[in-house]
């Protein structure tokens, strides 16, 4: 089974979360909402609160196949600032284990210092903050090992796209036909 890991903060986008959490599940994934800061509700960026399935602290954080950052905009400073996600996404990159972002969680990717040389997107004018200017215009990009999307609009493309290169195109295809999501 894969195993997914989605670090959960404050400010945090919501529809980044739940969607990729939810059609990763459909996909028999499992998938564990990590609470940076325990296993308090988490208010996201649109003040709807998500209750964490554990504390980050508590896991063992390379049991897992996958690391998926949302975006928002307080979401994806507390993860550029978290050592212990930091961490972990240099780690993960290191093993070349998946590492995923969305909207403004390629940030985070940029402070672990992952994304050198290498193509991604993010939310459209993210990128300033990273000095860069070859923001990919594309909803989703897959540089090896790493998978960024735009944001809230692109999550289930997202989602999907994690499902066809980390599972298989077909088990990708069967989810969104289920979901009569249409491209």
């Amino acid at each position: 089974m894969i195993r997914a890991l989605i670090p959960l903060a404050d400010g945090c986008e919501e529809m980044e979360v739940v969607i990729a959490a939810d059609v990763l599940r459909r996909a028999g994934w499992e998938v564990v909402l990590a609470g940076l800061h325990g296993r308090e509700a988490v208010t996201a960026s649109r003040r709807i609160r998500l209750l964490p399935d554990a504390r980050w602290e508590d896991l063992d954080l390379l049991s897992f196949d996958l690391l998926i950052l949302p975006g928002g905009a307080a979401g994806s400073q507390a993860l550029c600032s978290h050592d212990g996600v930091q961490e972990t996404i240099r780690i993960f990159d290191i093993e070349e284990k998946w590492v995923a972002a969305i909207c403004g969680g390629p940030l985070a990717l940029h402070q672990a210092g992952i994304l050198d040389g290498r193509a991604f997107t993010c939310y459209p004018g993210v990128e300033k903050e990273m000095s860069r200017t070859d923001r990919s215009g594309e909803p989703v990009v897959a540089d090896r090992n790493l998978i960024t999307s735009q944001g809230p609009g692109t999550a289930f493309d997202f989602a999907l796209k994690l499902i066809e290169l980390i599972d298989a195109p077909s088990a990708a295809e069967k989810i969104r036909s289920g979901l009569i999501y249409k491209t």
